[in-house]
């Protein structure tokens, strides 16, 4: 009987503990929001973006902001990727947001992050652009990591990668050369080119379009400057 007591004592401590911890809960969300507390990845969000936010929970009326709600509000900040919510006692509310990180522009206004989503943000820095077929950002972010190692002995950045609707690859350099990379085994062609790299003439005429799409080799197109 002393066992099955201590059972019971136990179950009925347990059951005191939960409904103490709901009633906490329940007390908290009840309170009017009197302070917003950003944290994660909120120094790379907008302070703007932020205040509006914080005071938009703190004008809704006691009870008035679900979790969930702040939640999807805090994910329509721009750069906001994902947003959880939580009440703290008394009365805060603390909002952990995760930001994207950029990699590469998108069509008008929008732009790619590491992860391959495309998401709208404005960016004043310098990025290459992804031009593409719809639902095609995931597969470029992946293919771009590949391609700008390969073609880190040129010592030229990406401005542009595109992609065509039958799946052949370009890149554009900022120098103004254009690689023709067609499709598979890109990676590998674009180390070929850049181990010769070294080897080919820099005189004029300028050196502008080159197709690896070889299988062992490349040809090359100059330009004369106007």
């Amino acid at each position: 009987m002393n066992g099955l007591t201590r059972f019971f004592l136990g179950v009925a401590a347990l059951a005191g503990l939960g409904t103490a911890a709901w009633y906490g809960y329940t007390l908290a969300a009840s309170q009017p929001i009197r302070s917003v507390v950003f944290t994660g990845d909120a120094d790379k969000i907008a302070r703007a973006d932020l205040e509006r936010l914080a005071e938009g929970l703190r004008a809704l009326p006691a009870g008035g902001a679900t979790l969930a709600a702040v939640r999807e509000a805090a994910k329509r900040i721009p750069w906001v990727r994902d947003a959880s919510a939580r009440r703290q006692f008394p009365d805060a509310m603390v909002v952990r947001l995760e930001a994207f990180d950029a990699l590469a522009r998108w069509g008008e206004g929008q732009l790619v992050s590491t992860r391959g989503e495309v998401f709208p943000a404005e960016f004043g820095g310098k990025l290459p652009r992804f031009s593409g077929p719809e639902g095609s950002s995931a597969e470029m972010a992946r293919e771009y990591a590949a391609l700008a190692a390969a073609l880190a002995p040129l010592g030229i950045p990406v401005a542009e990668l595109k992609l065509s609707a039958r799946g052949a690859w370009q890149v554009a350099l900022e120098s103004g050369l254009v690689l023709e990379l067609g499709r598979g085994d890109m990676a590998a062609r674009v180390a070929r080119f850049a181990a010769a790299w070294p080897r080919l003439p820099k005189e004029e005429p300028e050196l502008k379009y080159a197709d690896l799409r070889y299988p062992n080799g490349f040809a090359v197109r100059r330009t004369k400057k106007s």
